[in-house]
């Protein structure tokens, strides 16, 4: 469908999402947090008054990231992209999929509505094995 300006409607189901999103490097929450934290150490390092260098929403977004991330480890959070980019989806899915850890199939398509296009060779077989193998990354956590 088009809009009244002519442009083509977002749809996250589709992974209509943009063109600018659709060449854009995605991240997950994880990742992001691994990224804060270094430069947090950074900031550290240069002034003994960390907080007078970082500023306020710096400090939120560290935190939000931090709380919201299923991975702690940088080396599970590398696992987990890993096993993700491996199986045909699309960076957006990649990192809903990395930041909500669905346990199921049927869970992950309900999350990410885009899953369910046949044609994908993402079949519910594949999608647990997925789902199974991050699940075992966050029991070595």
């Amino acid at each position: 469908m088009a809009s009244a300006s002519g442009e083509a409607e977002e749809n996250a189901a589709e992974v209509k999402i943009g063109e600018e999103f659709l060449k854009a490097k995605c991240l997950m929450n994880a990742e992001v947090a691994l990224i804060l934290e270094k430069k947090y150490d950074q900031l550290q390092q240069v002034s003994e008054d960390a907080s007078c260098q970082v500023s306020q929403v710096f400090e939120r977004s560290l935190q939000y990231a931090t709380q919201s991330s299923r991975y702690k480890n940088p080396g599970a959070v590398k696992q987990v992209r890993d096993v993700l980019s491996r199986n045909s989806l699309s960076e957006f899915e990649l990192c809903l999929i990395g930041n909500l850890c669905p346990d199921t199939a049927e869970e992950a398509k309900a999350m990410v509505p885009s899953l369910k296009h046949k044609g994908r060779g993402l079949h519910d077989e594949k999608i647990d094995i997925m789902l199974s193998n991050l699940a075992s990354i966050r029991k070595l956590e």
